[in-house]
Formats: C-alpha cells, sequence, structure tokens
C-alpha cells in the first residue's frame, strides 16, 4: 500500500503537538535554558509517522520502520566526517563573526560529563523527530520535488512546528526569522547527507544531534548563540552543495530505494 501523504503526516505532526504547545503554555519551567516544556514534542513526527505507518503496514512494518533510527551501518565513511565536523566549525565560525564584529563572548565552560549527558539526550531527541521528518516524509518529497524543493518544504514544515515554542521560550520574531533561514538550510543539507551518504536515518539523526550539541556549548549553555551569523553561513553551506548538485543525484534515490 501506498504511503500516506507527507504533508498529511505534517497535519498529524502537528495534531501530536497540540498537548505539548498547551502545556508550555500552562507554565513556564523549563527543560534546559531556552528549552520551554513543550520541547516535549519532539516525540511528535515519530508518533506521527508511527501512526501512519501502522496503519497502512501493520505492526511488522512499524518495526522496519523504527529500525531505520539505528542504520548506522549503511553511511559512507564521507558522511560521518560531515556528520561530525559541520555545525561544530559552523559554531566556530559565528563565533570568529561575532568577535570580528565587536561582540564579547565569555569563555567556552565545556564540562565533558556535561556534554556526554547532553549528547545523549540530543541524539534520543533527534531520533524521534528524524524518524518523521527523513524516515518518513523525506524520500516521497525528494522524488517528487527534487532537493532543493523538498529540502524547503521540510524546512518550512519544521519551522512553523517550532514557532509556539520558540514563543514561549521568549524569542523575538526577528530572532525567529534569522533562526528560521539557519534551520530551513541545514534541512536542505540533512536532506542531502539523507540522499548520497547512504539514505542513513541514522546519519540525519546525529548531525541533527550534532546541531543541538554545538548551540548548547556555545558560550554559554547557547546564551550568546547568534541566529543571524548561523543562518548566513548555513545558507552559504548549503548554496555551496546546490552548486556542486549534478543531475545523476536525483537518480540515485531511485536507483537505490
Amino acid at each position: 500500500m501506498t504511503p500516506a501523504s507527507p504533508f498529511v503526516f505534517f497535519a498529524l505532526t502537528g495534531v501530536v503537538s497540540l498537548p505539548f504547545w498547551a502545556l508550555g503554555t500552562l507554565t513556564d519551567m523549563r527543560l534546559l535554558p531556552a528549552l520551554p516544556l513543550s520541547a516535549l514534542m519532539v516525540v511528535a513526527p515519530a508518533t506521527a509517522a508511527s501512526i501512519l505507518v501502522l496503519r497502512i503496514g501493520g505492526v511488522q512494518a512499524l518495526r522496519r520502520f523504527w529500525r531505520r533510527s539505528v542504520d548506522a551501518a549503511a553511511m559512507r565513511l564521507w558522511a560521518w566526517v560531515v556528520v561530525v565536523v559541520t555545525m561544530p566549525l559552523v559554531m566556530v565560525l559565528s563565533g570568529a563573526w561575532l568577535l570580528a564584529t565587536g561582540h564579547d563572548l565569555p569563555a567556552p565552560q565545556l564540562d565533558p560529563g556535561q556534554l556526554l549527558g547532553l549528547f545523549a539526550l540530543f541524539l534520543f531527541a533527534a531520533t524521534v523527530e528524524e524518524l518523521g521528518w527523513t524516515g518518513y516524509a523525506a524520500r516521497a518529497l525528494y522524488v517528487s520535488h527534487g532537493l532543493l524543493t523538498a529540502g524547503a518544504i521540510l524546512g518550512v514544515a519544521t519551522v512553523l512546528w517550532h514557532v509556539i515554542p520558540l514563543l514561549q521560550a521568549g524569542r523575538k520574531w526577528e530572532w525567529i526569522a534569522w533562526w528560521s533561514g539557519g534551520t530551513i538550510s541545514r534541512r536542505i543539507i540533512i536532506l542531502w547527507l539523507f540522499v548520497h551518504g547512504g539514505q542513513s536515518v541514522f546519519a540525519t539523526s546525529l548531525f541533527h544531534a550534532m546541531s543541538n550539541l554545538s548551540w548548547m556549548a556555545f558560550p554559554v549553555m547557547g546564551s550568546h548563540f547568534d541566529p543571524q551569523s548561523v543562518a548566513v553561513i548555513m545558507v552559504l553551506i548549503a548554496t555551496l552543495i546546490l552548486a556542486c548538485r549534478r543531475f545523476r543525484w536525483r537518480k540515485s534515490l531511485r536507483r537505490n530505494p
């Protein structure tokens, strides 16, 4: 049977997220600095996708779907390098940008134990997100629309899904606008990584987790994170990827389902 449309998945993700958004409205409790309680909505994409997979394919299909979250063996060697290096490098460049433009940054406070705990937390959160965004929705969108449009659709859906928690965290609209530009560009990069890096959901989850860890490691606990510089850097990276793109790339996903 044909899977439900990615847009059905987007709508169902929103419905599953409603209780978490309401929870964030009712309390000012924070899971981490700048993370309201509504951030627990990270379980919504995997939940929505699981409902759709179970409804169409049954329990066996659902088991196969969840096994994709640990398909690290499918990753190509260069994909590991991209996953580990990209977002820390982006944050280093952002820090250099801020220092060069006269901003003061405190010294990093990096506790290895704390970073390891945050990484475990972020990897779980990224996994339940990417099972939905990438594991369920990305393939159909890519085959139908190509890298740029599919990545942009996924990016816009991700941005809209985050708007309420960002407002609950006290973010201003200008901050959200710059963050959105970086997030949409990051989603294009993640889709490119998925398509050409072995079609591994684990790779995209790891990239996502490294992105969040790099943000929280930026001094101090993300308090000096600058969405403008990060957005510009991410747009440049996505543009470089698109500029190097060849028509044969689009065919690769069809040849390797």
